[in-house]
């Protein structure tokens, strides 16, 4: 099936694609149409504000760890009982994976889904100008359709209108306006957007998206929405669902939330029984489970609380030892390890699964695409794949690790995380819908149900 689909640009991060996406959900919904959310590349934090702002789970359209038969589908499918679909936008436009072209930007995600674009154009220090980056954004490309711009942080009304004037002089439509108004400012920290996991966002938030969506013009951006192309078969999910074979316990929590709902929804589809736990509070991990999935999140910003539920900790080592597989990413492979150092130099013992401890004291950013291969004895040894890399911990340990769980083959096959037959832990974040048969694999790799 296909339904109308807008895509939401702008000329850099920090223009308020977020705000904008969001406002417009409260608008379509406010008009009873069902919005399918969606965000361009790997973020964790922006999908869980607009799943809240859509009550649908948001889906990630990541043009390099998604190729294009498993992009489609899994767009699809996730379309399926809704009226619009929403696409926010990464970073600039034409920002992808490197600077030698627009491989899996905010455009080529446009371009692969037949989509036309609003561009989201930041108002605070401007006025008519914005019609040239307009005219620029919607020239530089001609295979791309850009359907109109939004004006955002708008301070008055003789601001709007010179605004707009600027994009009349160039012929591109304005099709609405949001207000500079600290009732829809999102807060942040240092890897992003503040997610709802943490806590509901700031009181009135909802009915703030809705006033804002007053000054959009709702019905000249449903009539831009167009119907992408079809998608084939591409081998992701099984003929038939199979009975359940394992059941594998998610960390979901303050703590722990960065997860791709397509890789959760292709684990329940090869067979795996998905069980929520709460490192944070838990007193053990849920009864027979054979895997354990521990996701990215903040385990920093909760050390002290995950070391002192010691219960769960010896439970994780407990499943691990009778055969569970353990498999950890990026702040759950914080957790599994050592020790945590938090940013004030204080150490909070973990889990001790691998032989390393992570310090946050001097902060330093690690981001960016990866290729990566599995080594042995992983359950994934040989696979080739791409992957995301994105965090401010730094391991502390002596040489390089005896039992990689990755090499990192685009920086010279340089050795990453830890394995062994039933744990695998390492900063490398993947997509379960990159390859037909991952998802099969790990649900494979847990302890069968009894």
């Amino acid at each position: 099936m296909t339904i109308p689909t807008l895509v939401v640009g702008a000329a850099q991060s920090g223009a308020g694609k977020t705000t904008a996406a969001m406002s417009l959900i409260a608008g379509l919904r406010r008009r009873r149409l069902v919005v399918q959310p969606f965000k361009v590349g790997p973020d964790y934090l922006d999908p869980a504000l607009l799943t809240w702002a859509a009550g649908r789970p948001c889906r990630n359209l990541d043009g390099w760890m998604l190729p294009r038969a498993q992009l489609l589908e899994l767009f699809q499918r996730a379309c399926r009982g809704a009226d619009v679909a929403v696409v926010e936008g990464v970073m600039g436009l034409f920002d992808g994976r490197s600077g030698d072209g627009d491989e899996a930007s905010t455009a080529a995600v446009a371009r692969l889904l037949d989509a036309p674009v609003i561009l989201v154009l930041d108002a605070a220090r401007a006025s008519r100008t914005v019609g040239a980056v307009a005219l620029g954004l919607s020239r530089a490309d001609p295979r791309l359709r850009v359907a109109g711009a939004l004006l955002n942080r708008v301070a008055s009304e003789r601001h709007r209108e010179a605004c707009a004037a600027g994009l009349a002089a160039v012929g591109v439509p304005c099709v609405g306006h949001l207000w500079r108004q600290e009732e829809v400012a999102l807060p942040d920290r240092y890897l992003g957007l503040v997610s709802p996991a943490e806590g509901e966002p700031r009181r009135g938030l909802r009915r703030a998206l809705e006033r804002a969506s007053r000054g959009l013009d709702l019905d000249a951006i449903s009539r831009a929405g167009s119907q992408p192309p079809g998608a084939p078969d591409s081998g992701l999910f099984p003929a038939r669902r199979p009975p359940t074979r394992a059941r594998i316990a998610v960390a979901l929590d303050r703590a722990f939330h960065f997860y791709y709902r397509d890789s959760l929804d292709l684990l329940e589809a090869w067979g795996g029984e998905l069980v929520p736990f709460s490192p944070l509070e838990s007193p053990t991990l849920p009864a027979g489970a054979g895997g354990v999935y521990l996701g990215g999140g903040y385990p920093e910003l909760f050390a002290a609380e995950l070391a002192s539920n010691q219960r769960l900790l010896r439970s994780l080592r407990s499943v691990n030892r009778g055969g569970a597989l353990v498999y950890a990413e990026c702040g759950g492979a914080m957790y599994t390890a050592r020790a945590i150092e938090d940013a004030e130099g204080r150490r909070h013992r973990m889990a001790n699964l691998w032989p390393v401890s992570v310090s946050l004291r001097r902060r330093r950013l690690t981001v960016g695409y990866r290729r990566v291969r599995a080594c042995a004895p992983s359950f994934l040894a040989g696979s080739e794949l791409p992957a995301h890399e994105f965090h401010y911990s730094q391991l502390q340990r002596a040489g390089a690790p005896d039992r990689p769980a990755w090499l990192v083959l685009d920086e010279g096959g340089r050795p990453e995380g830890h394995a062994s037959a039933r744990f695998a832990a390492s900063y490398i974040h993947l997509h379960l819908g990159s390859r037909p048969g991952l998802a099969a694999a790990f649900v494979a790799a847990c302890t069968p149900v009894s």
